[in-house]
C-alpha cells in the first residue's frame, strides 16, 4: 500500500472511530435545558374562570438522556447548558431507569394533590389535608437504610422529634454529622417500630447527612373541588409551587398580574417551598421562553439561578404565601 493510501485509510478509520464514539453511550447522563411552558391548558379546576390578561404561570422541566462517550470525554461537544452527571445521580444503585421513572411519576401525582390542597385552602375552602409523615418511595441498594426501610414505610420521628413533612425529615437528619446513628420512628401496616440507621455524607452536598432514601409527603387529603393536572410523562415534585399558583389563577385570582411567571419548587402541605435539582438548566429554559420573572426556592437554588439569569428577574421564595406576596408587589402589567 502506498503511503498516501495508508494515510487515507488511517484517516477513514479515525473518522469511523470518532463517529462510533459519538453514538456509543457512556455511563454518565446529561441534564439539558427545556423551555418553560404555560400551565393554563394543563390544569383544570371545577368552576374555573377564563384568563383576563396575557400573563400566565409557566412550569420548567429538564431533559435527561445518556451522554455519548465522546460527550463524556470532550466537554465542548455537549449541548449548550448541559451538565454531565454520574449515573448514580439519576438512577440510584439497586434501581434502574424505568423504576426511577415510575417513582418520578408517583412524586408528580402526590405533588399535584398537595399543591391543590395548599391552593384551595388559601382560597378559603374547606380542605382536609393533615401531614402525617414522610412516605418512603425508594431506598438506595447500597445505602445505610437498605434492609431496614422499605417503600410504603412512613417515617414519623427522628430521635424523638416528630416528623410531619419531608422538610422535617431533611432538617432533622441534615442537622446531624455524617456518620451519626439516628433512630427513626416508622409506621407500617398500622404498627410502629424503631430503626437505628447510620447516616452518610450526601454525594451532592458536602457535609450534609443522609440515610439514602427518597421520600414524599404522606397525608390524607380530601379536596372540596375537582382538580385535574396533566403534564403527560413529566415526573418529579419540582412543579408543586407552580401548580398551586396556577390553581388560584384558574379560580379567577390575579396571581400573575399580567406577567409571564416561570416557577419551580417543591411544595409541602404547610406551604413551605423546598429545593429542586437542575436549577441551572431550568433557569436557561425560563430565559429561552422569554418569561418576565422566575420564582425559585430561596438559598442555593436562588444563588445558582441568579448566576445564570442574564437579565431575567429571579425571585427567591421560602413559602407559597411569600410567593403570593412577592407577585402582588409587582406593578400591574399593561
Amino acid at each position: 500500500m502506498s503511503p498516501g493510501r495508508a494515510v487515507s485509510a488511517g484517516l477513514a478509520l479515525a473518522a469511523l472511530a470518532i463517529a462510533f464514539a459519538f453514538f456509543l453511550p457512556s455511563n454518565s447522563y446529561l441534564i439539558l435545558p427545556d423551555g418553560a411552558k404555560p400551565l393554563a391548558a394543563k390544569v383544570k379546576v371545577e368552576g374555573e374562570k377564563p384568563p383576563n390578561d396575557d400573563g400566565g404561570i409557566f412550569y420548567v422541566d429538564v431533559i435527561v438522556r445518556k451522554a455519548s462517550l465522546l460527550e463524556e470525554l470532550i466537554s465542548p461537544l455537549r449541548p449548550d447548558g448541559a451538565e454531565l452527571v454520574p449515573a448514580h445521580a439519576i438512577v440510584p444503585p439497586g434501581s434502574n431507569f424505568e423504576e426511577r421513572r415510575r417513582q418520578n411519576l408517583r412524586q408528580m401525582d402526590r405533588s399535584q394533590e398537595v399543591a391543590a390542597a395548599v391552593a384551595l385552602r388559601e382560597q378559603g375552602l374547606d380542605v382536609r389535608a393533615d401531614p402525617e409523615g414522610a412516605l418512603v418511595v425508594a431506598v438506595a441498594g447500597d445505602a445505610p437504610a437498605a434492609g431496614k426501610l422499605q417503600p410504603t414505610d412512613v417515617i414519623v420521628g427522628v430521635d424523638g422529634e416528630p416528623v410531619k413533612t419531608p422538610g422535617d425529615l431533611r432538617r432533622l437528619i441534615g442537622a446531624k454529622k455524617p456518620g451519626t446513628v439516628v433512630q427513626l420512628r416508622i409506621r407500617a401496616g398500622g404498627a410502629l417500630r424503631n430503626e437505628r440507621v447510620k447516616t452518610i455524607e450526601s454525594p451532592d452536598e458536602a457535609g450534609r447527612a443522609i440515610v439514602g432514601i427518597q421520600v414524599e409527603q404522606f397525608a390524607r387529603i380530601e379536596l372540596p373541588l375537582d382538580v385535574e393536572i396533566d403534564l403527560g410523562g413529566v415526573g418529579g415534585p419540582s412543579a408543586g409551587l407552580a401548580f398551586a399558583l396556577d390553581v388560584l389563577e384558574e379560580l379567577g385570582r390575579d396571581v400573575d398580574r399580567g406577567y409571564k411567571v416561570a416557577v419551580t419548587g417543591e411544595i409541602e402541605l404547610d406551604g413551605d417551598v423546598g429545593p429542586i435539582g437542575g436549577i441551572k438548566q431550568k433557569t436557561l429554559g425560563a430565559r429561552d421562553a422569554g418569561v418576565d420573572v422566575f420564582l425559585v426556592p430561596a438559598g442555593d437554588n436562588a444563588e445558582e439561578a441568579k448566576r445564570n439569569a442574564n437579565g431575567l428577574r429571579i425571585i427567591a421564595v421560602e413559602s407559597f404565601q411569600q410567593a403570593l406576596r412577592e407577585l402582588a408587589t409587582l406593578p400591574e402589567k399593561r
